[in-house]
């Protein structure tokens, strides 16, 4: 018995997975290179705005790009200075706070019955000593006393006292590595800086020179997309690092500046940067107050700032969010810090931006724009057919009432349901769509209108009908709205011009489209009512009156294929209906590019094309009615 040949891989994807391998073996191994270019074109899309100040007052290109890189080389080193003094003040000050200490985590040991002392490692030696009653020293020099005179003293052997020099070697050698990485940093920016305009060209000609003006339009979008945030980010980072220092120092935090700079830094981390922060501050202020109302303060401190900047500062610079979705920044900042450490963890946001950037511009890179970026996937057509194939008519409902407080039904129907219902004929057309997808769609579609239409009734069960194939479901819903309304839709004893007649061009979706005229027409007060040309021909009922009816709307959802048994339905409605306004309204796909002809008879009659506009051309026509 022969086995079936297993699946080949084909050469595209096979040169795709190799191509990412390679990339992601670039980005890991040459993390030492990539990470100093990387920082250098960040800063410059932050400082480039900078520059374009000064050369506006006269200065030149390299006076501005040195005047701008020695400001920021002079800012980043204050800032390097203050935090160092500040951590140096509160290395030598922890041991006045070390009774302070002992005594809370004697107490928090005492809550978790002895269980915080049993944490493994370093932090539970630590968690121990301190909460042990009787000091070290104490109880080791009391051993000491108690020993008789011939008990040997154990002896304690010490390095020597580090020479000066050997001193200064140590600390430099320390210091060297972040040194060597800032000075790599800012010459790749001064070089970035003084050769913009050649890179962007470069860039340009590598990224699409068949397209001159189309990538230049691109590049110059999205470097100003990206250094907007980049300046509106670092400003509202800034802000929220000022006011965590104010506000630390008036509730009595010591180095509240330290903590002001670290709220600052750490707030480029997405989520947990600042949160980072307030719990260093919280912990020392808790190690300095001997009760926690400063350490309370200081939590509350932290969540006020950051609630008043998330909710309501950063929506009003830069929107709600940077244009990524949540789920895509937490995997970019565990990527991103896998890849590079730290840094990349501090970076994953912009990087991350950077690529949703460029995939909206660039057809290669769009896969990141739809993975990462906070654009849906689907349009709003797209996602009501994916949701009626998947029987979600709740999800739909749900949705579409958000729609609905921002705009009407009629604007719902035009950009939504009725491009949805053009999806699935196209499916239908091409033998796509089995039954039972066909009988979920027309569910779907029955219970959007009722839920939205007219009168809606939650608590209605929906039964699963199609119209996609041998059920009408325009004439099926009309049925429904007469088993509440009556055969007749309503009462003859109405005004006169009062009544809208909305008919169907002869196909089962143009019955659909009426039905759903009506009911909009009825969300406005209009006494709209839906009849077929067969009922125009039939004698009308004994109690109608004269000249109730004000006009007609004849509707088409699919016109260019419809023209002629439009021309026919409207020679016959002008016998039967003489003295009634006419209008035709013709919905076109919005998928196809074919445009119906005016010729005809359309030129003698009003044409609306979407619901919007049929109820709009309704309500003046009944405005002039009541007029005269």
């Amino acid at each position: 018995m022969s086995s079936a040949p297993l699946p080949q891989l084909r050469p595209d994807r096979v040169t795709g997975i190799l191509g990412t391998a390679t990339v992601l073996a670039l980005l890991y191994f040459g993390r030492a290179v990539l990470i100093p270019v990387t920082l250098a074109i960040i800063l410059s899309l932050l400082i480039t705005p900078f520059i374009h100040r000064l050369r506006r007052i006269g200065l030149g290109q390299t006076l501005s790009v040195g005047v701008a890189v020695i400001t920021l080389a002079l800012a980043l080193g204050a800032v390097g200075m203050v935090i160092g003094l500040q951590v140096v003040r509160i290395g030598t000050s922890l041991p006045q706070y070390a009774d302070t200490i002992r005594s809370k985590v004697h107490v928090l040991d005492q809550l978790t019955l002895g269980k915080l002392g049993e944490l493994n490692g370093r932090a539970g030696n630590w968690i121990a000593h301190l909460s042990d009653d009787e000091p070290a020293a104490a109880s080791h020099a009391t051993r000491l006393r108690s020993n008789n005179a011939n008990t040997p003293i154990p002896v304690e052997i010490h390095e020597p006292a580090q020479r000066p020099l050997q001193l200064l070697t140590r600390i430099v050698s320390s210091v060297w590595a972040p040194l060597e990485t800032a000075g790599i940093v800012f010459v790749v920016l001064i070089f970035v800086l003084l050769e913009h305009e050649s890179l962007r060209d470069r860039f340009i000609r590598l990224a699409g020179g068949n397209d001159l003006r189309g990538t230049t339009v691109a590049v110059n979008d999205a470097g100003e997309r990206l250094s907007r945030f980049f300046v509106s980010q670092f400003a509202v980072n800034l802000g929220v690092g000022l006011l965590v220092w104010l506000g630390l120092s008036v509730i009595g935090l010591s180095q509240a500046l330290l903590w002001g700079a670290m709220a600052a830094i750490l707030r480029f981390i997405p989520y947990v940067g600042v949160w980072i922060a307030a719990f260093c501050a919280t912990l020392l202020a808790a190690a300095i107050s001997p009760d926690w109302s400063l350490a309370i303060m200081t939590l509350i401190l932290f969540l006020v700032i950051e609630v008043v900047f998330a909710q309501w500062v950063e929506p009003k610079l830069y929107g709600h969010t940077t244009g990524l979705s949540p789920l895509s920044v937490v995997i970019a900042a565990i990527f991103w810090s896998w890849i590079w450490g730290p840094i990349g963890l501090v970076l994953s946001t912009p990087l991350t931006l950077c690529l949703v950037v460029a995939g909206r511009y660039f057809r290669a890179l769009n896969m990141f724009e739809i993975l990462l970026g906070e654009i849906p996937a689907l349009t709003l057509p797209q996602n009501f057919y994916q949701r009626a194939l998947s029987g979600d008519t709740q999800e739909i409902i749900a949705s579409a009432r958000q729609i609905l407080k921002r705009k009407s039904f009629a604007a719902y129907c035009d950009t939504v349901l009725v491009p949805a219902l053009h999806l699935a004929r196209a499916d239908l057309d091409a033998n796509a769509i089995s039954r039972s997808e066909q009988l979920k769609v027309g569910s779907a579609i029955a219970a959007v209108i009722e839920a939205l239409g007219e009168n809606p009734k939650w608590w209605r069960q929906y039964t699963r009908i199609s119209m996609l194939e041998d059920v009408n479901i325009g004439r099926q819903l009309r049925s429904r709205r007469e088993a509440i309304s009556g055969r007749t839709q309503g009462s003859f004893d109405v005004p006169p011009g009062t009544i809208v007649l909305s008919i169907g061009a002869g196909s089962s979706a143009d019955e659909l489209a009426a039905e759903i005229l009506v009911r909009i027409l009825r969300k406005q007060s209009v006494d709209g009512r839906h009849v077929t040309l067969g009922e125009l021909g039939e004698a009308p009922p004994p109690d109608v009156k004269p000249g109730i009816v004000s006009m007609f709307c004849l509707v088409s959802i699919e016109p260019v294929k419809e023209q002629a048994q439009i021309e026919a339905a409207l020679e016959t409605l002008k016998t039967r209906l003489p003295n009634v306004k006419q209008l035709v309204l013709v919905i076109a796909n919005p998928f196809e590019q074919l445009q119906l002809p005016t010729s005809g008879l359309l030129k003698q009659h009003d044409v609306a094309r979407s619901f919007e506009e049929a109820v709009q051309h309704c309500l003046r026509t009944l405005h002039v009615y009541d007029k005269t």
